[in-house]
């Protein structure tokens, strides 16, 4: 009961995480269907192309077999004349051997991918577990197993029924041909038998594959509890932590760097600190500080001060204290309205002179706070 109410309880898809654990695991959707499907078209795809080379070889090569005359056998041994024959046979069936190998290693690519799991051979002891056992054989992977087991003997047996029925004749008829000839049209005769077998290949993998790719997410899939222990487990790593705050920290450097062109002034250091201002009149009760930095953050929102033509102001003792007490989207303190009023000034004053003395900016008097 328990195992059952686990089973159902598990509804969510699995995670990245428990993906790649799968993985390394070796536990990845295949289809045998599949990988056989690509290995018979291939072998007939390579009979057809290979066959007629195949068979003239092997005609030489067993006329070169059966006419070892009685002078050979006195300079050399029977042996060696047949290990001569063995190595020549498999260099002429060499390429289509090497046709069948790759397809073998390209068929379980094609669902799940290349996958190499040294876990995978260690022995699972779980599986000596006759319960267990027992639930796999009347599991739902077992049921599909047996339906397909029993479908490919039915369709690629009544294949092969049909086809020596249809062609028993050009079958025996190869009997009384000579070798070559004989040999040609038997490979031909293969090659044509694994059309309808591929046929039916085909609409057994056709159902297999989907059903192994459903049966391995369903295997796979957690309980919300399962989610929510990963997810805390993942918060918890250092390096998660750490990477989530540079993420969090790019992103409010970003969103601070496009406030700036709209700042009405730019408070600085000058060189080492930068504080740039936003005063809105009719929604802001104080001016807010839109952007700040020291160093290279501070040169980044000068520089796109002067591209946007936004005021900058030197008032160092100002800029540290705006940088050191103020955080962003942050009203100043009621303890700097009159220095910053003073600022705001001095830049109208600066925008509507035309003629006469410049205007200066005036001595803040926040001197004492620009330590620490």
């Amino acid at each position: 009961m328990a195992e059952n109410s686990s089973a159902q309880d598990k509804t969510e898809k699995a995670t990245p995480k428990r993906l790649k654990d799968a993985r390394k695991k070796g536990q990845i959707a295949r289809s045998k269907e599949l990988t056989t499907l690509v290995l018979v078209c291939a072998a007939g795809i390579a009979v057809l192309m290979l066959g007629s080379w195949i068979a003239g070889r092997f005609a030489a090569w067993m006329q070169g077999l059966l006419s070892i005359d009685a002078a050979t056998l006195r300079n050399r041994s029977l042996f060696d004349a047949l290990a001569d024959a063995w190595v020549a046979a498999h260099w002429i069936i060499a390429p289509f051997l090497a046709i069948c190998v790759v397809a073998a290693v390209a068929g379980p690519l094609l669902l799940g991918g290349w996958s190499l799991s040294g876990q995978a051979l260690i022995p699972d002891t779980s599986r000596l577990n006759p319960i267990k056992g027992i639930g796999r054989m009347f599991s739902l992977n077992a049921l599909m197993e047996l339906g397909k087991g029993v479908a490919k003997t039915a369709l690629l047996g009544g294949i092969a029924v049909l086809y020596l029925m249809t062609q028993t004749d050009d079958l025996l008829a190869l009997a009384v041909q000579p070798v070559n000839q004989a040999m040609s049209g038997g490979l031909a005769s293969a090659a044509f038998v694994l059309v309808p077998l591929c046929i039916g290949l085909f609409l057994i993998a056709a159902v297999d594959a989907p059903f192994q790719v459903f049966n391995h997410a369903k295997q796979l899939r957690m309980t919300k509890q399962e989610v929510r222990d990963e997810l805390k487990e993942m918060e918890g790593r250092p390096e998660v932590k750490g990477r989530i705050r540079e993420l969090q920290q790019a992103a409010a450097r970003g969103r601070m760097m496009e406030a700036v062109p709209d700042a009405d002034v730019i408070v600085t250091n000058p060189t080492h600190f930068a504080v740039a201002l936003k005063y809105d009149t009719g929604k802001d009760r104080a001016p807010r500080v839109v952007a700040k930095g020291v160093d290279h953050i501070a040169a980044v929102i000068r520089t796109l001060g002067k591209e946007h033509r936004v005021p900058i102001v030197e008032a160092p003792p100002l800029a540290r204290v705006l940088y050191r007490t103020v955080d962003l989207e942050c009203e100043i303190p009621s303890t700097l309205y009159r220095a910053v009023a003073q600022v705001l000034t001095y830049i109208r004053q600066l925008e509507a002179w035309h003629s006469g003395p410049m205007p200066e900016l005036p001595d803040l008097g926040v001197k004492d706070l620009s330590h620490g």
